[in-house]
């Protein structure tokens, strides 16, 4: 008996035609977001109030670690404290620039989201259903009809 899909008799032209249609929704769904960062050195990546004031840790502060860190490591590399600012400080840039980043859906008429919304979903749904066994489906199918 030869196989289909994932080893099952799903029928390997379900499985083509909804990873194609899966991928074109989701091309076009990626092709319509924006995405934008506002990130730089004077961008705040922190806050924090003491003494009922508030203070602000920005990109360009999050810096002056990381150099003197990547100086204690060229001077002693075996030097943990170097090491520990290093990494503290570029895992902080890093959560900056991921915090501030904004994405947002480009302006598309009813027709574009309805045509992504249908790529997308049906091209999972039948991408899923190719992956069942369509014997034992059809055996339950006709034991109802037979009753």
């Amino acid at each position: 008996m030869a196989t289909g899909a994932g080893g099952t008799s799903g029928g390997i032209g379900r499985f083509f035609i909804g990873l194609i249609m899966m991928c074109g929704g989701f091309y076009m769904l990626l092709q319509s977001i924006n995405v934008s960062v506002h990130f730089g050195m004077g961008t705040r990546l922190l806050g924090f109030s003491m003494f009922g004031q508030r203070f602000g840790i920005t990109s360009g502060m999050v810096m002056i670690p990381f150099i003197f860190g990547i100086g204690i490591i060229f001077y002693n590399s075996r030097n943990i404290i170097g090491w520990i600012l290093s990494i503290g400080s570029l895992s902080a840039m890093v959560f900056g620039v991921i915090s501030t980043t904004h994405f947002s859906l480009r302006r598309m008429t009813a027709f574009e989201l309805i045509t992504i919304l249908v790529l997308s979903a049906g091209g999972i749904g039948l991408f899923l259903s190719s992956l069942r066994n369509a014997d034992k489906q059809l055996e339950r199918y006709e034991k109802r009809l037979s009753r």
